[in-house]
């Protein structure tokens, strides 16, 4: 029984997610007492592939094929069952991102595989079996489920395990794949990126704000503190539906999911949809000018005042600590 960790790549580099889901199967293969093996796919030089090493991916496996040029579910879910069956890997571990989120069941179905979602620990190994915890009702409980089948694909949800060195000497392998007609469907002509930005998913804090803020042109003092912080912005739903802000940064349980370490709430009262988004954040803060604002409930630290009057005095404090 080995272990197969597919590591997912911006245009030819890793962000910490891959290096967090490699350190994560690299534990896991530890616990099990089984070797761990990477997969890339695309262009990525070999300088970039051997960071992987650093994480504990004893072989690394490149696959890039001619006929793909961007990612496409179909396409990459057949490399990736191919790269487990040549390398018998009975456990395949992913990132839980938005690419993910459609090429993880795929790879489940093409290997007839139990399917977990957004685990958030490794798994309990005792009397032979493999249980997995991940969140439920919208990260407001754990759910603690059985995979059984012998194959499995897990995805593990982004700041949920963290990063850990774990130094192998790392040996890159080409990889060939046998594409079929139907992998290749529907291709991806372009990808055009906002490079300037933290990713909200990857991000480890985030500063967002809602409509107490009053209008886009207040968000200024919102993205200096974003800046100072290193941290990516974010908004509430009715933000992004005024066209304060582009739908991007709309988080929520109809927006992006995210748990960043580090969750600063400006003037958003905390409604239950934009609360279920959120609240797998390691530390949430809020800053509202009504005490009784449902968020306050959630929070782990909260300000009760005018952002217009907090944020300013907070941006001078953390300048005088940098």
């Amino acid at each position: 029984m080995a272990i197969l960790v597919y590591v997912e790549h911006t245009e030819g580099k890793f962000k910490k997610s891959a290096f967090e889901v490699v350190s994560y199967a690299s534990a896991l293969a530890a616990k099990m007492g089984t070797s761990l093996s990477a997969l890339a796919i695309g262009a990525i030089e070999n300088s970039e592939l051997l960071k992987l090493a650093d994480y504990g991916a004893q072989k690394i496996l490149h696959a890039s094929p001619d006929s793909v040029k961007g990612f496409v579910n179909q396409a990459y879910a057949s490399i990736v069952a191919e790269a487990a069956t040549s390398e018998q890997s009975d456990v395949v571990c992913l990132s839980n991102t938005f690419s993910a989120k459609g090429l993880a069941p795929r790879i489940a179905v093409k290997l007839g595989a139990s399917f977990g979602n957004g685990v958030v620990d490794l798994p309990d190994l005792s009397d032979g079996k493999f249980c997995i915890k991940t969140t439920a009702f919208s990260g407001k409980a754990f759910s603690f489920e059985e995979l059984t089948q012998l194959k499995k694909v897990i995805t593990i949800s982004p700041n949920s395990f963290g990063v850990t060195e774990q130094k192998t000497s790392g040996n890159i392998v080409p990889f060939s794949a046998t594409l079929g007609s139907t992998d290749l469907g529907t291709l991806i002509k372009e990808i055009v990126r906002n490079t300037d930005k933290i990713s909200l998913p990857d991000a480890e804090r985030v500063v967002s704000a809602g409509r107490g803020l009053k209008g886009p042109e207040n968000w200024k003092m919102v993205e200096e503190l974003a800046e100072l912080l290193g941290a990516a912005t974010a908004c509430s739903k009715p933000v992004s539906d005024a066209g304060w802000r582009p739908h991007s940064e709309h988080v929520g349980q109809t927006g992006i999911t995210i748990s960043p370490n580090l969750y600063i709430a400006i003037g958003i009262s905390g409604a239950i949809q934009h609360i279920a988004g959120v609240s797998s954040s390691k530390v949430i803060v809020v800053i509202n000018t009504d005490p009784e604002a449902p968020f306050f409930k959630v929070a782990d630290y909260g300000i009760v005042g005018d952002a217009f009057d907090v944020i300013p005095k907070l941006i001078e404090a953390v300048k005088a600590n940098r």
